[in-house]
Order: structure tokens, then sequence, then C-alpha cells
């Protein structure tokens, strides 16, 4: 499967099943085409024929030398040998084994606060609540949720807890007090914590952020770009914004960790769909890991996106990818964390096939221990699977999350950014069509944009060397 397309004044060509990605002239990306139209399977052997050969004579004799076609079918030829064009999906192979295979859990969403001290109008979480009732983890629960880590996490080292809500922050001394806990833990079984923290920065002070630099491997800073934005969405609940507060203790973390290990986090909706101008805004303020992403929301949402935004989304995506370029050249580059491609290396075959492991390998823990497949799933009775007194009660669910892949979606077989996103999210899908083997179609469209525009940038920057 191959996909063609132009960005910027480059000529793309992705080889899907490979990843191999090809910028060439107009000639090579005509004849690309023509071949890729004329016979979906090719080998070596099938391109050497006359017929081969032949055709494109016929179908581009009239606007290109014999020898130039030639020369790239030769090219093409050689490429296709080289794995690395026309390339047979044989991941669909693996799917058995990838539903088969033993997981073990490796990381836990800790929802330590169902509360919080901001009232964002978007918030999946209903201000902290989650569909139930305000609430604070307890030590006791939270400590339970680490036994149950390990003790679940097989031979694995590394594992991964992430202090999420709400808002973290209101429940300090249980965050500090789970993970020196965890610490204790990491020497008695052979393991390694990786801790990270969600906040919206309202209670951070110096305390907290010496705290967090020594103890988080990643802290995620929810702001959603320009003022006059981040106020409108992302108010405390009194009406009064959260911009002038918050900026400059972000700004201050930030620089304490040397602009690693950290994400600055927004949300765009149908009221900022120039957001590339919030991403820029963020870099304008020294930030140098910036996250924006689209909102999700139900059609009567007023700030929900919708289908016939997307032209402009896309637009701006395009206008953020050629800004990226030209920063970059000057020394004045970020990095985007939805234009992040691996073409060198990538996920392995499982994380290509079947995405972020939710269900299965990522769990989230309530303030009270139930255990759901994520954090998007909370408060959802169909998905409780368990709690952390008994372990995972329904097995069932999991086994339903580990059979969903890009192989059960039939929408993902034919698009070509399914090893990019590994069919999307699960609980978007479950959110608009009932059923996890499904997908979210306004978010795939954005996140094809999005890969064609990673793809640009690498080619871009690539180019400039």
């Amino acid at each position: 499967m191959i996909h063609q397309y132009q960005n910027n004044g480059y000529n793309i060509v992705l080889d899907v099943n490979s990843g191999a990605v090809h910028v060439v002239d107009k000639i090579a990306y005509d004849i690309i085409e023509s071949l890729e139209a004329m016979n979906s399977l090719h080998t070596p052997e099938t391109l050497r024929e006359d017929d081969t050969y032949q055709y494109l004579l016929e179908r581009f004799g009239q606007v290109y030398g014999e020898e130039d076609i030639r020369d790239v079918l030769e090219a093409v030829i050689e490429l296709t040998e080289a794995g690395q064009l026309f390339t047979r999906d044989i991941y669909e192979d693996y799917i058995g084994e990838v539903k088969q295979r033993k997981t073990v859990v490796k990381a836990l969403c800790l929802h330590i606060a169902h509360d919080c001290n901001l009232a964002c109008r978007y918030c999946f979480a209903e201000e902290g609540e989650y569909h139930g009732r305000r609430a604070l983890m307890s030590y006791e629960v939270g400590k339970k949720a680490l036994d149950f880590l390990i003790a679940n996490s097989g031979s694995r080292r590394n594992l991964e807890v992430d202090f999420f809500g709400g808002e973290p922050l209101m429940n300090w001394k249980v965050v500090k007090d789970l993970v020196a806990y965890g610490r204790e833990q990491e020497k008695l079984h052979d393991k390694h914590f990786r801790f990270t923290l969600t906040t919206n920065g309202v209670l951070l002070n110096d305390e907290v952020q010496e705290f967090v630099n020594r103890e988080m491997d990643n802290v995620v800073l929810s702001l959603d770009g320009r003022r006059e934005v981040n106020d409108k969405m992302r108010p405390f609940r009194n009406g009064k914004g959260s911009y002038d507060l918050i900026v400059p203790k972000f700004q201050k973390l930030a620089d304490s960790r040397n602009q690693q290990k950290y994400y600055i986090r927004g949300t765009f909706t149908r009221d900022n769909l120039d957001f590339s101008n919030d991403v820029m805004h963020f870099a304008d303020l020294g930030f140098e890991q910036i996250s924006i992403e689209p909102v999700v929301g139900e059609e009567t949402d007023l700030y929900a996106i919708r289908e016939s935004d997307l032209p402009q989304i896309f637009h701006e995506y395009d206008v953020l990818a050629k800004t990226m370029v030209e920063r970059e050249r000057k020394g004045e580059g970020f990095t985007f964390f939805h234009f992040m491609l691996d073409l060198e290396g990538g996920p392995c075959v499982a994380k290509r096939l079947s995405g972020c492991g939710s269900g299965t390998e990522y769990l989230a823990v309530t303030p009270w221990g139930d255990l759901y497949p994520c954090h998007q799933f909370v408060g959802q009775d169909e998905f409780l699977m368990g709690n952390v007194d008994e372990g995972i009660v329904k097995p069932k669910i999991a086994d339903e999350f580990r059979g969903c892949s890009v192989y059960s979606k039939e929408k993902c077989r034919n698009c070509f950014a399914r090893f990019y996103c590994s069919g999307g999210c699960m609980a978007n899908s479950y959110k608009f069509n009932n059923t996890i083997n499904d997908t979210y179609d306004v978010s795939c469209e954005m996140e094809r944009k999005r890969v064609e525009c990673a793809i640009m940038v690498k080619a871009a920057l690539a180019d400039s060397l």
C-alpha cells in the first residue's frame, strides 16, 4: 500500500507497510502513482516485465524522456527489492499472537483527586467528579494500587505511575507519601517507578517544584494557549481566568527542568480553530515541549469540533508545520507532540497493531480503588474491571481490549496512518459508536493530516542538512 501527497513543495511517497518514506521528483511521483493504480501488489519480477515499461511509456512518453522513465523504473525495482516500496502487509499474520500474548500491567493512572480548583468548560471529568462524587485517594488505597502494579507486572522492571485528577496537587501529601513508598518497594522487588504528574499549576510552588524535579520523570502542564483562549475555557469556579497566575509558574518549572521531561499541554476547541497561534504563543513564552490536542465533545456542545471545521484545522496544521521548519532552521525550534514520528525504528509490532495498552497494560485507579481500562472510562459501570483489593475480577473486559486492533476496525484496514495511531482512541470510539472496535472519524481525519505534516517536517529538516 502506497500513500502519496504533496506538501510545502515536497513530493512525498510513504510505503505504508514498511514505513519507508521517499521524497521524490515529479517524474518518480507520477510513475509510482501510476504503478500503484495499475496493480496494488508489485514484486521486482512484475515490475521488470516489458508490459510494465510499455505501460509507462504509453502513459508518460509525451511528458518525460524514455531514458528518464527507464531510470525511474529501475530505481523503483531496486527499492521494491529492498523492501521499501510495494511491500506486503505482514502484520496481520501476527494478530493471533498479539491477541493471545500474556500481557502484564506496566502502568497505572492514579486518580489521586476527584476534585479540582478550576471549572474547565470541556472537562470530561466533570470538574474532577467523573460521574460520581468528589473524593481524595487515601494513602492506604494508593499503597494497595502500587502493590497491585508490582504483583501484576511480571518480570517487567520499569513501571509507570501517573498522578492524575481532577487536580493532583489538591492531595499533595498523599502524592509525596506514595512516591516514598514506591521508592522503598523498588529496592525490595527490583523494580523502577517512573512517576509523572499532570497539573493545572494553581497550587504549584517552590516546594512542589523541588520535589517534582527530584522525583517525577515527566510533568504535564495544562494550559490552553493565549490568555483569552485559556481563560474562556479554563476559569476558576468564580469565573476568573487562570492564565496570569499559572503561566509564570509553568515558565519557572520548565526552565528548572532545562526544558526537558515536561509538556505544556493545551486543548483547542471551535473557539480557537486558529490554534497554530496558541502553539506559537507557547513557543514565544519559552516553552520547548508543546502539545495542543483537539477537544472531544458531544455534538450538542458548542465548543465541539465538527466535520465542517476540518479544512481550517488542516490549514492550521500546515501553517504550524511550515513555521516549525522555519524556526528550526533559525535555531529556535521546539517539539510538537503530534508531529513526533520515529521513521527509523518505531514501536514494536504489538504497539503498532493495538495501541496504548488500555485495559491490559495500562489501568486507571479511582480514589476508592476501582480499576478501569483508562481514565476516560472511569465512572462507566460496564467497564469496571475490579479493585485494588481483589484485583481483576472481570478478565473478559481485558480480553476485549486485548483483541482490539487495526484489524478489528474495518476503517483502519485501508488507512495509511494505521500504524502511527494504532487504531486511535478506544474511549473515543466507544463514546461515538458504543463499541471500542470502531473509530471516531473526525479524529481520524486529523490524525492523517498530522502524520502527513510530521513527515513533511522531517523531510524539510533533512533537506536542510
